[in-house]
């Protein structure tokens, strides 16, 4: 596939940036936890996820891990719960890291919908196993809102590394 004119090449990101950005998720995703709605996208997953496709490198399954941990601390749920969920979604993120960059945000959007959906279902199945009742049918809006986050997301930690657009003779990208 030959690249558009539109598509820029991004320069390396700071992984200061990515330590920040997946800080932000946190700190976020503990104060959207107050409101105990449980249609409320989880933007961590979102931050994780994202980070999983284009740097899988740098964000793998154990920050995932301990990211999950300290969600599981501040929810006060089952200990490893959402840690199970984040690393699911870094090992789909790694898995698919090369193929999903190929195809535009919509496309992209309906390939990680399921993965959303499988996270959110793995939290609901440890909560039924533990003898938790079913929390309610409006939870099932958190993976849907997830997925309407990814171009969200796509345009905010992908803005630093994009290029300016002003190609000279010397430099023709």
């Amino acid at each position: 596939m030959i690249m558009d004119r539109r598509e820029a090449l991004l320069l390396p990101v700071s992984p200061w940036f990515i330590a920040g950005s997946l800080i932000c998720a946190l700190l976020l995703s503990m104060l959207l936890s107050f409101s105990q709605a449980l249609w409320m996208p989880d933007v961590l997953a979102v931050c994780i996820f994202f980070w999983g496709i284009h740097q899988p490198r740098r964000v793998g399954m154990a920050i995932a891990f301990v990211l999950g941990l300290w969600m599981d601390v501040q929810h006060s749920s089952l200990f490893g719960q959402h840690a199970l969920s984040y690393v699911v979604l870094s090992y789909f993120a790694f898995s698919l890291h090369r193929r999903l960059l190929w195809f535009p945000i919509k496309e992209q959007m309906l390939q990680i919908a399921p993965f959303f959906i499988l996270a959110e279902a793995i939290g609901l199945l440890i909560r039924l196993s533990t003898g938790n009742d079913f929390p309610g049918w409006p939870m099932l809006l958190a993976p849907f809102l997830e997925t309407l986050l990814w171009p969200v997301a796509n345009f905010i930690l992908l803005a630093p590394q994009r290029r300016a657009h002003d190609p000279d003779a010397n430099r023709p990208i």
